[in-house]
């Protein structure tokens, strides 16, 4: 059985023009039947066509009534001039609804000239101003609500389309914080690895213990390196040992960095200046990957026999970071291609807490990078 909404409009407009016809010739006699006929259908035909064509249908049964009163003939037909009226004020404006309620209500001032009996006017011209009115009112809510769905439709499309665009962000976003954990990982931990095997063997012949403890280390490296993998793949469990063995590192662990640097061939000072403790873990793991970044760099790029300095100022409202050492680099690039890693990743991590970071050439030899971290402006894209 088909669902009344699949069932076309112009159907259900064509139930009331049959039955007005239907109660015309079933109840006028034979020698009014053609006159009442006739302009029943000229009121009530139009009705099919009122969704599609509303001012035109509501033009042709006015008319059609004029004709009726001309003809001084009275017919339950009538009512097709109020159900054009709902149409008209449905489906236009403000102006055109007040244009076809006044064109009815001068009809229903001439039918009740004509047509009221005993001279009694008032009545029924009330009567008939009253179903104006309500089929106005009618048709004017109808618009109203139809326009009032049609905005909370499109509302609802545009929060759709901005909940799809903030999670393809969020995804974005998600994506280069795992990129730039990536790149600062394995590049930091295999510059370490591959410095410390070098050592190891240049040191196994003569110095078996340093190459035992320079390869005890390189495992702790890379055990190290699987554990922070893990960790910003969202993959390591809280209550995992390495979860405990090896915490979310920050400005604690930067002394052991500068150990594990020193290891590498890579003689690290660290300072750090005021306590961290108000410092949040998102902003301390922020100050750890860039330090580690930037001695990977030196350790990377700078010649034997070169030294770095780490200093780090922690204050209420800011932390500041500067790397700087005493290699001679004259071929190395100031940045690297914008593809988010090494510098313009660093200052990727600086920018989400309102940081400006400058990398370069120090004026008195080797190289520097700076940045002060503002630990009220959110850095939610840093982790």
């Amino acid at each position: 059985m088909r669902h009344p909404d699949q069932v076309p409009p112009v159907v259900w407009d064509s139930v009331l023009p049959g039955l007005l016809l239907l109660n015309v010739v079933t109840t006028y006699p034979a020698r009014e039947l053609p006159v009442a006929a006739a302009l029943t259908a000229a009121l009530a035909l139009p009705l099919v066509w009122r969704r599609r064509a509303p001012l035109a249908v509501f033009a042709v049964v006015v008319a059609a009534a004029f004709v009726q009163w001309l003809a001084d003939v009275q017919l339950p037909a009538d009512i097709a001039l109020l159900v054009a009226l709902y149409t008209a004020a449905a489906h236009t404006g403000r102006r055109g609804t007040l244009l076809a309620a006044a064109v009815v209500e001068g009809g229903a001032v001439l039918a009740c000239l004509r047509w009221a009996s005993n001279g009694a006017f008032l009545t029924p011209f009330v009567a008939l101003s009253a179903t104006v009115v309500a089929a106005t009112v009618l048709g004017v809510n109808v618009r109203t609500g139809r326009a009032y769905f049609a905005a909370v439709q499109e509302r609802a499309e545009r929060l759709a389309l901005h909940q799809e665009q903030q999670a393809l962000l969020a995804v974005a976003e998600e994506r280069a914080r795992i990129t730039r954990e990536m790149h600062d990982i394995v590049t930091h931990n295999l510059a370490v690895m591959v410095a410390l095997t070098d050592a190891a063997v240049y040191a196994q012949h003569r110095a078996p213990d340093r190459a035992t403890a320079a390869m005890l280390q390189i495992s702790e490296t890379g055990r190290q390196a699987l554990t922070d993998m893990r960790r910003s793949l969202g993959v390591l469990r809280a209550d995992e040992p390495d979860a405990e063995r090896h915490p979310l590192p920050g400005i604690a662990q930067l002394e052991a960095l500068a150990d594990q640097m020193a290891a590498a061939g890579l003689p690290t000072g660290l300072e750090v200046r005021g306590g961290h403790a108000h410092v949040p873990a998102s902003a301390q793991l922020t100050v750890y990957r860039l330090v580690q970044e930037a001695l990977t760099n030196t350790l990377t790029h700078a010649p034997a026999g070169t030294r770095a300095t780490v200093l780090v100022e922690c204050s209420a409202g800011s932390v500041g970071v500067e790397v700087t050492d005493s290699g001679p680099r004259p071929a190395r690039p100031v940045a690297a291609p914008p593809s988010g890693h090494g510098i313009p990743g660093m200052r990727e991590r600086a920018a989400a807490y309102g940081g400006t970071l400058r990398a370069g050439p120090l004026p008195t030899g080797g190289w520097g990078v700076r940045t002060r971290l503002l630990l009220n402006s959110g850095g939610a894209g840093a982790v």
